[in-house]
């Protein structure tokens, strides 16, 4: 118990010695942590104006952050009189980061490609892209993972060494997006109106002339129960969500102009033939 004392004892004169040097550490800490949000508000404002990759610009202001941060921790262990413990962690250091980097090949492959995605000119946050079977806007792209929140709301994470070693479709890369709609007419219809109605149809509810394109319109084939054809055209889009609702307006737009013109869209029919009795061998049964 002596022993027990005593050695407490000591703590306590060195504790109450070193209280300075503990509240100078804290405070250079509380100072480093607010300093390092400081300044990756300010990076990134500043780098605004000259930078327009939003994921480029998050990517500078967080390293500068955790800088910050790291060395405000550095000149409070070195108050604390800790510099041989900071010695030995970086001599320590040099060995086990061979061992780390072998546990941790998944985490630092990741962390690269985060990098090389955030540097992407094809890809930015805010984009509507899709991949890896997912589609959706890009809400982050960090050290670690892409984040994506499809149409329904819900957000997917993906490691980013998933996203740059697959192909990936970015819709945001072009304001113009071509919609393709088929349908079928009744046989009886005259295929020449069909064509000149669709065609103005599309006219009248999407501007062809301002995007600088023109409507489509080509039968494909005698199906079963209709004449089938495919009409393709041109609308302002970013998104997939635009892109759906100007295929649905469409849809609208030319049942209804169909309608009026008694134009029939027909339900898929089957003909039965029945042969005449008189050719048939049938044996009466008495």
């Amino acid at each position: 118990m002596d022993k027990i004392t005593t050695k407490l004892e000591l703590w306590k004169e060195i504790f109450i010695k070193n209280i300075p040097n503990i509240a100078i550490a804290i405070v250079v800490v509380f100072v480093a942590y607010f300093a390092s949000r400081g300044i990756n508000s300010l990076i990134s404002k500043t780098l605004r104006k000259k930078i327009k990759q939003e994921s480029v610009r998050n990517l500078i202001s967080r390293l500068s952050s955790a800088f910050i941060f790291l060395t405000g921790l550095y000149i409070a262990m070195t108050v604390l009189k800790f510099d041989d413990t900071l010695k030995a962690i970086v001599s320590a250091a040099g060995v086990s980061g061979i061992v780390i980097g072998l546990a941790l090949q998944g985490t630092l492959s990741n962390t690269i490609s985060g990098v090389v995605l955030s540097f992407r000119q094809n890809l930015n946050i805010g984009n509507w892209v899709e991949t890896n079977g997912y589609a959706g806007q890009v809400m982050d792209i960090n050290l670690n993972y892409f984040v994506i929140r499809e149409a329904d709301n819900n957000m997917v994470v993906i490691p980013n060494k998933t996203i740059l070693e697959k192909p990936f479709k970015n819709y945001s890369l072009t304001t113009k997006m071509r919609i393709a709609i088929t349908c079928g007419v009744a046989y009886g219809s005259d295929l020449k109106k069909v064509e000149s109605l669709t065609k103005d149809v599309i006219s009248t509810n999407f501007n062809q002339e301002k995007i600088g394109k023109k409507t489509e319109f080509y039968y494909t084939e005698f199906g079963d129960s209709s004449v089938n054809f495919l009409c393709r055209f041109w609308v302002d889009s970013e998104n997939a969500l635009e892109k759906l609702k100007a295929k649905s307006d469409a849809i609208i737009a030319i049942k209804s102009a169909f309608d009026k013109e008694n134009i029939s869209i027909p339900f898929p029919m089957r003909t039965i033939e029945f042969m005449d009795n008189s050719k048939l061998n049938i044996d009466k049964v008495s």
